[in-house]
């Protein structure tokens, strides 16, 4: 199922599968916001923004208009 960074409940994990290259910062690419990587919600701001993740063991905030603009396919947990 896919949906964006944005809607993911924290502990939920999915790999990044495309984003808008026009709304993306760099910064964010060069910390593995790509395709193919696994990314994680640690954590939520108290008014939703920004959202602490987990890529590839790197730690990131990312607005949630950005988040919005990253879409990941939801990782099974068995």
């Amino acid at each position: 199922m896919q949906i964006t960074v944005g809607e993911l409940k924290i502990g939920q994990k999915g790999v990044i599968v495309d984003f808008n290259i026009d709304n993306i910062p760099l910064k964010l690419l060069e910390m593995g916001c790509l395709p193919g990587n696994t990314i994680e919600l640690i954590q939520t701001a108290p008014f939703g923004c920004p959202l602490y993740f987990n890529v590839n063991d790197s730690h990131v905030a990312i607005r949630l208009e950005t988040a919005k603009e990253i879409t990941v396919v939801i990782e099974n947990i068995n």
